[in-house]
């Protein structure tokens, strides 16, 4: 399908769509490092400004519009988080942008703390905003663990299906392909319908070369020297080996200093490249700007895993659209 793509950071979310077989049409970004990043490795169809301040009419048609609209006031980790946090009503531009280009489709990705904010108003008004703007709205919480992402990252989708379309091209979430709960041995053969064990953070990063090795080639691969402290605050916690990666984090307003989570050898913190990689970017995806800008396009990102199973509901939609024409 042909994709608009709003607040697209790096393109984690974009890259995954595009491995799903998409076609990203036109993108916007604020951050001149995150465009920078974008498009050195997905193209030159970003356009890097102020979403506010650029013309509905400069974006192609599509078929699907996509983004993950800024998070900072509606993260749990935010306890001033309100209704009137400015940063929340950058959602009204998504809302402009799919009332305006009526795309068959658009998928909308948020952190869990928006289904709790006010008592659950800010959920309530964006679907009646995109439910009045001509679509069936649903909504689920994610754990992107649950699909192959070595990672424990809760995650809200929004999907809406046009109008329009009958109820049996309605959009459907995929269904996990990993739980928690599976049994190791089930990774040997994967039998119909079995669920895979979590992938570890380890299993993740285990065949990737210590920073500071004198053959190391790898881009990005530079480390915050904070130092490694095991107490039970961000950051500073344990990360278990066995087990996925705690969330990535970001702080996606530029202050204050990097979050990066300790190693899996819990002997310092991650790379920029070894979070890219427990973002299920490509080892050669290269991020622009300095060590802190990195570690937050990284942070700010959908896991890339993620979101090819999110495309690939919509490549199946494609194909049941074309029988039906």
């Amino acid at each position: 399908m042909r994709v608009i793509s709003l607040f697209s950071g790096a393109g984690g979310l974009d890259l995954g769509l595009i491995q799903a077989g998409h076609t990203v049409l036109w993108a916007n970004e604020l951050d001149k490092d995150a465009a920078a990043t974008y498009r050195l490795n997905i193209g030159p169809h970003i356009v890097e400004g102020d979403i506010g301040e650029i013309g509905l009419d400069t974006m192609p048609e599509a078929d699907v519009v996509v983004g993950g609209f800024p998070c900072e006031g509606f993260s749990r980790a935010n306890l001033r988080r309100s209704l009137e946090d400015t940063r929340n009503n950058l959602y009204v531009y998504f809302v402009r942008t799919v009332r305006t280009k009526q795309p068959l489709y658009f998928l909308a990705e948020n952190v869990r703390g928006l289904l709790t904010l006010a008592g659950g108003a800010a959920i309530r008004r964006i679907v009646r905003d995109f439910g009045e703007s001509g679509y069936r709205v649903q909504y689920q919480l994610f754990n992107t663990a649950d699909y192959g992402v070595p990672q424990t990252r809760q995650r809200v989708i929004i999907a809406g299906t046009r109008n329009d379309l009958p109820p049996d091209l309605d959009y459907i979430f995929p269904q996990p392909t990993h739980s928690r709960d599976a049994q190791p041995d089930q990774s040997a053969v994967l039998l119909q319908d079995a669920l895979l064990p979590w992938a570890t953070c380890w299993e993740a990063l285990k065949d990737v070369p210590e920073p500071d090795a004198a053959d190391c080639s790898l881009a990005n691969h530079v480390y915050s020297r904070y130092k490694v402290t095991n107490r039970d605050f961000t950051g500073h916690r344990w990360t278990d080996p066995s087990k996925p990666s705690p969330t990535v984090l970001a702080r996606g307003d530029g202050g204050g200093g990097v979050c990066a989570l300790q190693h899996p050898l819990n002997h310092r913190r991650m790379s920029v490249r070894e979070t890219a990689i427990i973002q299920t970017f490509p080892t050669d995806f290269g991020f622009v700007g300095s060590m802190n800008s990195c570690y937050r396009q990284v942070g700010n990102a959908v896991p890339v895993l993620f979101a090819k199973r999110l495309g690939e509901q919509l490549a199946v939609l494609e194909e049941r659209l074309e029988t039906c024409a």
